[in-house]
């Protein structure tokens, strides 16, 4: 019992805990090479780079990537924006996620959408990208907002993007963005199993502002983290987790290591 114990915990530490830098926009603006630093040095397995990063320029991208290996950290995926992933701005985006090491490329913004087939036509973008992504060893994905899980037409727009995406494309569930539209993240793993390859692991506390429903740390809030890991790492597919925070009483940088030290009690 106690090998069967020790092969579970390693199987636990073996998935990785990243880090959407949007959590620390602020210090990143200021200086990226810095807080990419002083996010490692928390125990951070690795990061998600969010939209402005396809400013940069391969020269720039390779700086960013000898600081991941420096580090010893991992580019996850990156964050992007519905243009990322047109004809003309895709092949740059596989290019820096290439040599970033980023192996997902996620939509997390699909601009403004009209009804639901305006949905299926993001689902049809994503699967184009998919398409066009293969060759280089990468995945689509799509990041949720609290948007695509309120009806339009009777029909939430995360169900039709995951009913007309292929199963190449990844559901990036965001938690906390989830309960705030009173969507069961558990629900919605087991009803798409193999499919959340990777999480947002956001908090969101009910009851009060909106602002005040993001502003807790890690564990705070509604979330059934337990269940959720459970769930995520069994039937979900789950490769990466990765910490979110909107903002807290604590600073940027301290708000996101408190959460990672609070992950890891919750998650052994």
């Amino acid at each position: 019992m106690a090998a069967s114990a020790a092969t579970l915990s390693a199987a636990k530490k073996k998935i990785p805990v990243g880090l959407e830098l949007y959590s620390v926009r602020k210090e990143l603006a200021k200086d990226l090479m810095g807080t990419v630093r002083a996010v490692a040095k928390m125990g951070y397995d690795g990061v998600e780079f969010f939209s402005p990063y396809m400013q940069w320029t391969p020269e720039y991208a390779k700086e960013v990537r000898k600081l991941l290996d420096d580090t010893g950290m991992k580019a996850l995926s990156t964050h992007n924006s519905n243009n990322s992933f047109t004809p003309e701005l895709l092949p740059k985006a596989i290019e820096l996620n290439s040599i970033i090491g980023s192996k997902f490329i996620i939509m997390a913004s699909a601009g403004r959408v009209n009804g639901l087939d305006g949905w299926k036509k993001v689902a049809e973008q994503l699967n184009k990208g998919a398409e066009g992504m293969k060759s280089a060893g990468m995945r689509a994905g799509f990041h949720n907002h609290q948007l695509e899980f309120m009806p339009i037409e009777g029909k939430r727009p995360m169900e039709v993007l995951a009913e007309n995406t292929g199963k190449e494309v990844v559901l990036q569930l965001d938690v906390g963005t989830a309960i705030e539209a009173v969507t069961d993240p558990l629900l919605w793993i087991k009803q798409h199993p193999g499919r959340i390859v990777s999480m947002h692991a956001k908090d969101y506390k009910p009851g009060g502002s909106r602002e005040e429903g993001y502003r807790v740390l890690f564990g705070e809030g509604a979330a059934k983290w337990k269940d959720i890991f459970k769930a995520a790492e069994k039937t979900g597919g789950l490769q990466y987790y990765l910490v979110e925070q909107e903002g807290s009483r604590f600073s940027e940088l301290e708000t996101v290591e408190k959460c990672l030290v609070n992950f890891r009690k919750m998650h052994g």
